[in-house]
């Protein structure tokens, strides 16, 4: 695989990013479900919370990915 201007090929890059903005997206959806509830919605807040659980799987596949990759000739000399 080639490597970018940041020493991480394509695919580590892009698992990283995914990775990033699901565990970013996670931490926001905690004040929506806080908010939801200030405001009595409970549906809404465990639509959040739903949404909140598939970011936080998707954070785990994407982990798991690159640490398949970590130390491959795939990765580049970034995760090596």
């Amino acid at each position: 695989m080639a490597t970018g201007e940041t020493g991480f090929d394509d695919v580590s890059y892009d698992l990283i990013s995914v990775q990033y903005h699901s565990l970013k997206a996670g931490h926001d959806y905690g004040q929506y479900v806080r908010d939801a509830r200030n405001a009595e919605r409970n549906d809404i807040a465990e639509f959040f919370e739903q949404i909140m659980s598939e970011d936080s799987a998707r954070a785990k596949r994407c982990h798991e990915f690159l640490k398949e990759l970590s130390g491959s000739a795939e990765s580049g000399p970034a995760v090596t």
